[in-house]
């Protein structure tokens, strides 16, 4: 015990679980990094983030979100193609060990490399940054704001000049005539007061054509038709507004006068514009190409970020590559240590590992094993040698105890079960169980309270549930590691002997018997001839009976003197309701105040018997239900019920006949298991012959007997026969030589063969 609690004490701890990676990890890695590589890619190509400069720590936050992701990837690919070398060169443990310093070396690989890529990155978008900020912009923008918001101040006045003229030449001429002359000294008034250069009044015919109404200075035909473009007429027309434009010498205006006529007027008058032209666009040129820098400054952001992910991984996979080799080298002298200590842990002590040939802590350890397993060698040699001496010893003693009929039992001071023989096993019924190990309590409880006694020799019987008891005699020797039970079962013997004693009193009753059966049936005869014929026929069927059961008994006497055997049946095919009935009005008749009831089928029960002993069978088994009633004790609180005895039989198809007898008696007594024993009586005037006799009869009818408690009080016997069987033994045991006397049986065996 003290040895394995030790070696309990030494057992490594259970292994913690830990994360395990699966193709599905790694497949989820590798998802993960193409939606990092597809998201960034649609946020640098995206509309709100082109033209604008990476800040120093998104463009930091960018590379490291997609770096890492794919070094696990990296890490990952490693280790299978760790685990893939390993497995390949059937390293021992699985190659753990070496896919361990794959990640250990990937490990202090990356996280350097990776802090140095993001501290590159980081200085590299700061340089950027301070050249390509966006006051520069800003300052462009501005500039490109003024020069616009000083042409919006002029063309807001020349707009406001002509909105203003067409307003005071429809407020003096609603109805606008055409060729009036006070409306034509208007709009001249107009113009030349407004410092206007020209001015055209003109009406749009069908939404297209131009017809002028009153011109003054008007611009050629073409210049017009420039100006007054499909285009301009369509915003006059449907929006309502006014339209301007401008070049590097005139301002033109047209506005709407009376819009449900179609009625516009144009203006245009001379202004310096060229300078303002040219500044807007050179501002705009010179933003232009500072937005072109920028385009630059971020194409170069994401190319040195772009390298930088590149160089980061190259070497990364480079170091991944190196950890490899490395890892194979530093595991191949572990690997061979391993894989013959697994040879030794299987038996094989001539396992032997090479040394490196440097001497370092390796070296010593394999020369160390080389050592031990050249010690255990020998040792295990010299033990398999003594263990061959002591299996032959033991053959040996299983060989002989193999061929000893009776049973031996080797036990240990704690009545441990140490050997046992297949004699023991089968005399305790052990079938295919192996008692070895087992408390002697468990397997045989009774000759455990043998040892209990202290008795070396003892008869034991040991009852076993579902089987017939088996008496044993033992004797029991002691040693001084414990005890050896030998027994025989002398359960067969004990019974020869009861049947020896039973057969000579049979003998005896038989001799005592037969002298009165003469009287007794010369008497019935001479009532049956005198008084059968005036009397009822209650009184002949009790003469017959009378001279029929003293037939049967002197038959039955001349077979008892030979060796207590009953008469061999006479095979026949017979009413079974027919015996049953005659066996019940026989105690019917007699005993009046116990009523007799039958539940049989309504049809004949047919069966091969012998009915004159399977009547009487039935007329013991009555008999015992009767008497069983009659032994009830009297009651002074309450009267008895009345006793009866109900007979039932149940045709089970054609193979199996079923006959019950119940009776509300006293029930079984104690030794209900020996009831069916010849002399076995628990009544003081009783011969104990009955039931043994029944109990021959049903066997030799090839069935069986069974006793039960009955629900509510008494008992239930249980008779069943095997009608087939039974069936193919019709007219067995006829002589052939009777002429017409009764017929003698022929000597059958158990299974109805002829001896």
């Amino acid at each position: 015990m003290d040895a394995v609690t030790a070696l309990d004490a030494t057992a490594p701890p259970p292994r913690r679980r830990r994360f395990a990676v699966t193709p599905a990890v790694e497949l989820g890695v590798l998802g993960i990094t193409a939606a990092t590589l597809f998201s960034t890619y649609s946020y640098m190509s995206g509309e709100g983030a082109q033209g604008e400069l990476l800040s120093p720590v998104l463009a930091a936050s960018l590379l490291l979100a997609n770096l890492l992701p794919a070094v696990i990837l990296i890490v990952l690919l490693g280790r299978r193609i760790a685990r893939h070398r390993a497995a390949k060169a059937a390293l021992a443990g699985g190659g753990r060990m070496h896919v361990r310093l794959v990640a250990l070396f990937s490990l202090v690989a990356s996280v350097p490399i990776i802090l140095t890529v993001i501290a590159a990155s980081v200085l590299f978008q700061s340089g950027v940054q301070l050249w390509g900020s966006k006051r520069s912009q800003a300052a462009f923008e501005s500039t490109i704001a003024i020069a616009k918001e000083g042409q919006k101040v002029v063309t807001d006045r020349w707009t406001g000049e002509a909105r203003t003229m067409a307003r005071d030449l429809l407020r003096f001429f609603p109805d606008l005539p055409r060729r009036s002359p006070e409306l034509e000294r208007l709009l001249l008034e107009q113009t030349y007061q407004r410092n206007l250069y020209q001015s055209v009044l003109f009406e749009v015919v069908d939404g297209k054509t131009i017809e002028p109404l009153y011109a003054y200075e008007p611009p050629t035909e073409q210049e017009f038709r420039t100006r007054v473009t499909g285009e301009v007429l369509n915003i006059l027309t449907v929006n309502g507004k006014t339209f301007i434009n401008f070049n590097e010498k005139v301002v033109w205006v047209v506005t709407p006068v009376d819009r449900g006529r179609n009625i516009f007027l144009y203006v245009g008058t001379p202004v310096n514009a060229d300078f303002l032209v040219r500044q807007t666009d050179s501002a705009r040129e010179i933003l232009s190409e500072y937005q072109a820098l920028q385009a630059r400054a971020r194409t170069l952001q994401i190319t040195f970020n772009a390298a930088l992910y590149g160089v980061a991984l190259f070497i990364i996979g480079l170091a991944m590559w190196i950890a490899i080799i490395v890892a194979d080298r530093l595991v191949q002298p572990v690997d061979r240590l391993v894989i013959a200590s697994r040879r030794v842990s299987e038996g094989d002590f001539s396992a032997r590992v090479t040394p490196p040939a440097s001497d370092d802590e390796i070296a010593t350890l394999g020369r160390a094993f080389n050592t031990m397993t050249e010690r255990l060698q020998i040792q295990t040699n010299a033990l398999v040698t003594a263990n061959v001496q002591l299996e032959s010893r033991r053959a040996l003693i299983e060989a002989v105890m193999s061929g000893v009929t009776a049973g031996v039992i080797s036990i240990d001071r704690e009545r441990t079960i140490r050997l046992i023989n297949a004699s023991a096993a089968a005399l305790l019924r052990q079938g295919e169980q192996d008692p070895v190990g087992k408390p002697l309590h468990d397997v045989a409880p009774e000759l455990d309270a043998l040892l209990d006694s202290g008795e070396t020799e003892a008869v034991v019987q040991t009852p076993v549930d579902g089987a017939e008891a088996r008496t044993l005699a033992v004797k029991v020797t002691s040693g001084e590691d414990g005890q050896v039970l030998t027994f025989d079962d002398i359960t067969q013997q004990q019974l020869d002997q009861r049947r020896a004693a039973w057969s000579d009193v049979a003998r005896r009753i038989a001799h005592e018997i037969k002298n009165p059966l003469t009287p007794i049936q010369l008497a019935a005869e001479r009532l049956q001839r005198r008084y059968g014929k005036n009397e009822d026929g209650v009184f002949s069927q009790l003469t017959s009976t009378i001279v029929r059961q003293v037939g049967d008994l002197r038959r039955m006497v001349d077979e008892f003197s030979s060796f207590a055997r009953m008469p061999k049946p006479l095979f026949r095919a017979e009413s079974l309701l027919d015996i049953a009935r005659q066996s019940m009005f026989l105690h019917e008749v007699a005993h009046p105040a116990i009523r007799f009831a039958m539940q049989v089928p309504d049809g004949p029960v047919p069966l091969v018997c012998d009915r004159r002993q399977l009547g009487q069978a039935l007329t013991n088994v009555v008999k015992n239900a009767v008497e069983a009633i009659e032994a009830r004790p009297a009651s002074l609180d309450e009267p008895l019920p009345q006793g009866e005895v109900v007979l039932t039989l149940a045709p089970e198809g054609d193979r199996r006949i079923l006959l019950t007898v119940a009776d509300n008696g006293i029930g079984l007594p104690v030794e209900r298991d020996r009831i069916a024993e010849p002399y076995m009586t628990t009544r003081a005037r009783g011969t104990g012959l009955g039931l043994a006799i029944v109990k021959k009869i049903v066997e030799e009818h090839f069935g069986s007997i069974a006793f039960g408690d009955r629900p509510g009080g008494g008992t239930i016997v249980t008779i069943c026969f095997d009608a087939e069987q039974l069936a193919a033994l019709a007219g067995a045991g006829e002589s052939p030589d009777t002429d017409g006397a009764e017929p003698r049986p022929a000597a059958l065996t158990r299974t109805g063969l002829k001896a």
